[in-house]
């Protein structure tokens, strides 16, 4: 071996037993109680140090100290949770980058499932929404460059870039043989937390609450502010594809709606710095009116803890269906290096002492099988697990935030799906626009010539189907398309207006309002359903 390789192997080796000293001397008491386990810390780091040193002896090539000693740390790591990770500097502004200000990219939140890197949710209204890039899309290339086991990071580097420019996307999705392909042009990326608050025609405000980062409060209360001037009868928080943000900011959102010093989650761990309680601090109006928080199963972390928060103060109804199950908190901390670890050092406990976390989930991120039979198991589990809210409603523990009343969405065709994932929609309306001069009656309606037009592009684009296919999606077709000729004339607001339309969950939870028309009743209602079940 060439002695300057050889010093500086002898340095992160020594460097190693010097860290692990000062690890020991801090923690004699757990070090006691491996050793009574036959499993001592000085012995393992004298068998890593022990691999070490004969890999860099032996090895045919010459090996890079700094990429050994990196490949160890994230193997380490790797065998915890999917949470807890390495950060290089560059690394750590990437990830703190989804919370605050603005960037330049595509819009969509993912995350690294086996090894594709996995579409969780597009963020509304951005170039990927629009596109028609949807929750399960497993992104496989970018710009023909495969990023099949990418890490999270290391994909968003690949599909950020200038402001403006191109990037193709190439996507693998379930159901569908042959790969799509998407160029899309990056956008500035703002990240809003309230895209969409009005008032329903029933006379319930809603609002779509889509994250929370910055400035979700502000937001909020300027939501809040402008329906409550409306004269609204109730009000339908809508958190579902919600993939959570920051802990201050889904605390600082339920102080809102139950006022000051009450807490909303607790944080669990082994250390005495990770147990913390978060109670609400500033006054806020009585709001009498009843809620309706709608979820689903891409709810998660903060949005979990704001919706069972309002379901354990008995100031919201939880309807939708079970949420995702992200409780674990993470703290980073920094290395003699400049890099960071981010590590899951805690569990989150809502008011009524139920921990949302979903273990499962844990195990699906890093890859590993997961039988339906083990789900439904662990799904039985948590049912068993009862809790009460502030007034005595029975709620139940684990594994998510359950609703009080089910819902499911409507399933969409076969034809609609190739539709959709095509972007025939998109497509056709974009030339559409262009045939027209960009100008568009606001309340323009598909009748049979316009629809006519749309079937023969989609035959054009070699999309198969029967009028019976037609017939069966006629509805979604003649919402949708009107929708995407909206948004292009007037914007993603009017647009979603008339794809609520075909919101089946909405619907119900705008019934509710009509049939009960106060918090008590609509629980009455909750609580009798239960026991029919």
């Amino acid at each position: 071996m060439p002695r300057k390789n050889q010093k500086r192997t002898l340095i992160t080796i020594g460097a190693i037993w010097i860290l692990a000293a000062a690890m020991l001397l801090s923690a004699t008491a757990a070090f006691a109680e491996n050793q009574s386990n036959g499993s001592d810390l000085y012995s393992q780091l004298g068998l890593f140090s022990d691999v070490l040193n004969k890999l860099k002896q032996n090895y045919v090539t010459d090996l890079n100290d700094e990429e050994l000693i990196k490949a160890a740390i994230i193997g380490m790591l790797g065998s915890t949770d999917p949470h807890t990770n390495y950060f290089t500097k560059a690394e750590y502004d990437e990830f703190t980058t989804s919370t605050k200000g603005s960037f330049g990219g595509l819009g969509i939140q993912i995350d690294k499932i086996g090894d594709y890197i996995t579409v969780i949710s597009p963020i509304e209204g951005t170039p990927a929404y629009r596109m028609g890039i949807t929750a399960g899309d497993r992104i496989v290339k970018v710009n023909d460059v495969s990023v099949v086991g990418y890490t999270t990071d290391e994909a968003i580097k690949q599909m950020r870039g200038d402001v403006g420019t191109e990037v193709l996307i190439t996507i693998s999705r379930p159901g569908v043989a042959k790969p799509l392909e998407f160029k899309i042009i990056r956008e500035t990326i703002r990240i809003k937390s309230v895209p969409y608050s009005f008032k329903l025609d029933n006379g319930v405000g809603y609002i779509r609450l889509s994250q929370f980062s910055e400035n979700t409060v502000q937001e909020l209360r300027a939501a809040l502010s402008a329906l409550e001037s409306e004269g609204i009868k109730g009000l339908i928080i809508d958190l579902r594809w919600n993939p959570g943000g920051l802990l201050d900011q889904a605390v600082d959102t339920v102080n809102e709606f139950i006022g000051p010093n009450k807490l909303v989650v607790e944080t669990k761990g082994r250390t005495a710095a990770s147990n913390r309680q978060h109670f609400t601090r500033f006054p806020a109006k009585n709001r009498d009116y009843p809620i309706v928080v709608l979820v689903n199963e891409a709810s998660a972390s903060a949005s979990e803890i704001f919706a069972g928060s309002l379901q354990d103060w008995d100031k919201g109804l939880v309807m939708g269906k079970t949420t995702f199950g992200k409780g674990s908190v993470q703290q980073l901390f920094p290395l003699i290096n400049g890099n960071g670890i981010k590590i899951t050092n805690a569990y989150y406990y809502i008011k009524s002492g139920r921990c949302i976390h979903k273990k499962s989930n844990d195990k699906l991120l890093l890859g590993e099988q997961v039988s339906e039979a083990d789900i439904k198991n662990e799904e039985e589990l948590n049912l068993k697990q009862i809790y009460h809210t502030v007034n005595g409603r029975e709620v139940y523990g684990g594994g998510g935030i359950t609703p009080d009343i089910e819902s499911s969405p409507d399933l969409m065709t076969n034809f609609a799906m190739d539709l959709r994932r095509k972007n025939a929609f998109f497509n056709f309306t974009v030339d559409y626009m262009v045939q027209h001069d960009h100008t568009l009656s606001k309340d323009i309606q598909v009748d049979d010539t316009l629809l006519g037009s749309f079937l023969d592009y989609a035959s054009s684009q070699d999309i198969k189907y029967t009028q019976a296919d037609v017939d069966s999606a006629l509805v979604y077709i003649r919402t949708t398309l009107k929708s995407e000729l909206v948004r292009k004339a007037y914007g993603d607001l009017e647009a979603y207006k008339i794809t609520i339309g075909l919101d089946r969950q909405l619907r119900e939870a705008m019934e509710l309002f009509d049939r009960y028309p106060t918090m008590a009743a609509m629980f009455e209602h909750a609580a009798s359903l239960k026991k029919k079940r």
